[in-house]
């Protein structure tokens, strides 16, 4: 069963300010937590389902986990959107950072 703390975060979640049609998707390690998906159905009537990062390559087995669904879409967005120069303008430390993770996940993806 889920842990107290956990279904306490979903009940306290402001469903109030969502009007969702179809559903929701459960990310992050919690995800995976027994029985979580049964109680924020409960809460929120709506049906869940558990987030699986989805178009990955290279270490997918490792990273086909809900708890890693936020950062595997975050980097696929990032890639897919970045601008004709490859990244962010100007030459700053944060630039550089992107390039070595770019670098770092072209070798595993």
């Amino acid at each position: 069963m889920a842990s107290e703390a956990s279904a306490g975060n979903v009940a306290a979640f402001p469903a109030t300010r969502l009007k969702p049609r179809a559903g929701l998707v459960l990310t992050g390690g919690g995800a995976v937590l027994d029985g979580l998906s049964e109680i924020a159905e409960q809460i929120f009537d709506l049906p869940m389902r558990r987030g699986m990062p989805a178009g990955v390559g290279g270490l997918a087995d490792h990273v086909s986990n809900p708890a890693f669904a936020t950062a595997v879409g975050l980097v696929l967005y990032a890639a897919r959107h970045r601008g004709p120069a490859g990244g962010a303008s100007g030459g700053g430390a944060l630039t550089r950072v992107m390039g070595r993770l770019r670098t770092v996940f072209k070798e595993f993806f």
